[in-house]
Parts: C-alpha cells; structure tokens; sequence
C-alpha cells in the first residue's frame, strides 16, 4: 500500500473515531466500536502481509521473518498516525479555536492528496 493511501486511511480512522465518539456522547451509543474496529481490522487485513514459515524453522528465524515482512507495514501506519498526532498537536498547541480537530484532519487529507507527503517530497 502507497505512503499516501496509508495516510488516508488514518486520517480517515482517526475522523470516524470522532464521529463515534461524538454520537456516543450524544447517546446514539449503536454499535460505535464495533465500526472503529472494522476501519482498523480492514486496515490491517489489507496492510499486513502473509507471512510464510518453514515447519522447521528455529524461533530466531522466525522472528526474523515476522520483522521482514511486519516491519515496513507497521513503519508506514505508525508514520501515519504520528503526522496526524503531530498536526493535531501543533494546531492543539498553537491555541487555536478557530479550526476542529475534523478540520485539521480534513486540510491534512487535502495536503496528502497534493502530494505534500510523498516520498522523497
């Protein structure tokens, strides 16, 4: 999966996170989690690669394995969130009222869309 479909896709766990929390707190409760698990499940499914292991392999060559084929998906969704956490933060901490926390997710799923955080942009 590209760089900018895994941003996508937190931004767009992230933005239905809110969404459910916001309708919790409003009592409509439905089944909230149960879709933030399903965006995160489906996520995963489609990132994560399948990983073969020979019957005889010894448990460090299993681990290695696991970390060659797990670690540049997981890499990318943790670089995902974090430039999501980082833009949250930065507008968290500049004091500004002006703009929700869906907004900046949105202006983040724009730039994304730009190009702006492409590799080797």
């Amino acid at each position: 999966m590209e760089r900018a479909e895994v941003l996508k896709r937190v931004i767009g766990i992230l933005t239905e996170a809110q969404e459910i929390r916001r309708a919790a707190e409003a009592g409509e409760d439905d089944d909230g989690p149960d879709t933030e698990a399903g965006v995160v499940t489906q996520l995963l499914n489609e990132m994560l690669p399948s990983i073969s292991v020979p019957a005889d392999a010894s448990p460090q060559q299993v681990a290695r394995l696991v970390a060659e084929a797990l670690g540049p998906a997981l890499h990318a969704m943790v670089a995902g969130f974090s430039l999501a956490f980082t833009s949250l933060a930065i507008t968290h901490d500049d004091g500004r009222d002006d703009i929700t926390s869906i907004e900046v997710l949105q202006q983040l799923a724009l730039e994304v869309e730009a190009g702006t955080y492409d590799e080797g942009a």
